[in-house]
């Protein structure tokens, strides 16, 4: 058997700003939010889904996200992201100067219809109808994220096959348009095994120039970190990670946090993966966020004595 060989680099995605304090109850004030984005950025992180456009009625937690984008306007350096439900979320996010839409879509009906109150036809649908708007917008690129791709809280377990078809039908609208394919343990539930199968079999099938794979996953069942590095060693380039383990869906009953920024980056420095990430100032930023009120996190490395890491 072939031992794994670890790539010279990799992209980490932090969904803390998004996946993490979309998972708080009570409002978090904007300052509070800034403070802790700004603390992510200070320690390298140059990929961040800072927020999501969607009806502040559903996640009241959101309405900020315009406010937060303007608050960090003069970053070129970073590749900021939003994650948008439907064509008025991708038309707020491309108004207020977002160029990467993360559009979602799960695989699973049930959880489709949970997390944004429609069908997975009726989000194919408007997906091809937020393709057009940004073919119309400059610099814009897409990245679709897969729920459910591996697990759902009401129909089990998620075969490839059926990724498959989801993937299959937003190909054909998507076209020659960059694409980051995003496959999500959105229920934490996936294990290494899978993972790379999964990863394996549609990459065999859909692999392209102008495509590239991630991997969003939760750490529910303690896989997260292992999930996420079969993943890179299957193809994925990307990984979306929480600083502080922070988050959770809201609409996947027992899903909690995302895995740890700061226990995956232990991992991947330990072999020789470039992250450009500085780990003491993100444990700094850890720290920060486990402080706020109301937060679940889950992070190995915040609770090992600092002298020890390194």
């Amino acid at each position: 058997m072939t031992p794994l060989s670890p790539p010279s680099s990799i992209e980490l995605v932090e969904v803390a700003p998004r996946d993490g304090f979309q998972s708080i109850r009570d409002i978090l004030p904007t300052a509070d939010k800034q403070r802790c984005i700004q603390a992510l950025l200070d320690a390298g992180v140059t990929r961040l889904e800072i927020g999501s456009f969607v009806s502040p009625k559903a996640i009241p937690q959101m309405a900020d996200t315009g406010q937060l984008v303007k608050a960090f306007a003069d970053r070129p350096d970073v590749r900021f992201s939003a994650l948008v439900p439907n064509l008025k979320g991708a038309e707020l996010a491309l108004e207020h100067g977002i160029r990467e839409v993360v559009y979602v879509v799960s695989v699973s009906e049930s959880h489709n219809q949970s997390n944004v109150r429609r069908s997975t036809t009726e989000s194919l649908q408007e997906l091809h109808q937020v393709i057009e708007r940004m073919r119309h917008t400059e610099g814009s690129r897409l990245r679709l994220d897969l729920g459910t791709s591996f697990d759902c809280p009401f129909e089990g377990t998620i075969s490839w096959q059926q990724v498959d078809r989801i993937l299959s039908s937003a190909l054909e609208l998507i076209g020659d348009l960059p694409l980051e394919v995003a496959l999500c343990d959105t229920t934490g539930r996936a294990i290494p095994y899978q993972v790379a199968d999964y990863f394996t079999q549609l990459r065999d099938r859909h692999a392209s120039a102008g495509m590239s794979w991630a991997f969003h996953g939760h750490n529910t069942f303690g896989m997260g970190v292992a999930n996420a590095l079969f993943a890179i060693s299957h193809g994925a380039t990307a990984v979306d990670t929480a600083c502080a383990g922070l988050g959770g869906c809201p609409f996947a009953p027992g899903a909690t946090g995302n895995t740890a920024t700061e226990d995956l980056l232990y991992a991947l420095h330990g072999g020789g993966v470039a992250t450009g990430i500085d780990l003491p100032k993100l444990l700094e930023a850890a720290d920060m966020i486990a402080a706020l009120p109301g937060g679940q996190t889950a992070s190995h490395l915040r609770q090992v004595p600092r002298e020890r890491v390194s």
